[in-house]
């Protein structure tokens, strides 16, 4: 779920043991809330990109920015705002659909959504959903009304639309 204020922050960093937790340490230590985290290898083997969605007002991602940039293994620190950024997420949804009627209304929102129904039992679905964090959150309020049983959500990727320097 995304908050009014939330701020994409894209860190590369050392793919070393204990970088995640110095990161997150860094976070908890200053009271720094992280909405959402997610981390994997980048074409390079020796580096991890981390996406990591916050809050705060400039000076607190700026204090954020500063503070990770000190970290003996980060490599790269860029603060991804406006439209100068591409992000997904995908989510998983297991929705209550006690008859027909409710399922077919289920699959045309999915079908809206560009989703996919992944299993159908009986009295549920499962679906899958990506896009950006709007489309998720909508989806979201869409099928509350069926009854949303569970629910798991990946947290944001992001990456920049300007050219990158190399590693």
């Amino acid at each position: 779920m995304t908050t009014v204020n939330s701020r994409t922050i894209s860190v590369l960093v050392a793919n070393r043991f204990g970088v995640l937790a110095r990161v997150a340490g860094l976070f908890s230590g200053r009271g720094y809330n992280i909405i959402s985290l997610t981390v994997n290898p980048t074409h390079d083997p020796k580096f991890s990109q981390m996406t990591i969605v916050t809050s705060g007002d400039e000076a607190i991602i700026e204090q954020i920015e500063k503070q990770l940039q000190k970290l003996v293994d980060v490599v790269k620190v860029q603060t991804l705002s406006g439209g100068n950024f591409i992000e997904r997420e995908m989510a998983l949804f297991k929705i209550k659909a006690g008859n027909a009627a409710e399922q077919g209304q289920i699959i045309q929102l999915v079908e809206v959504f560009q989703g996919k129904v992944i299993y159908v039992a009986p009295g549920r679905m499962t679906v899958e959903i990506s896009g950006d964090s709007d489309k998720i959150d909508n989806f979201t309020s869409m099928v509350r009304e069926f009854g949303i049983l569970e629910m798991a959500r990946s947290g944001r990727v992001a990456i920049s639309k300007k050219k990158s320097a190399e590693i």
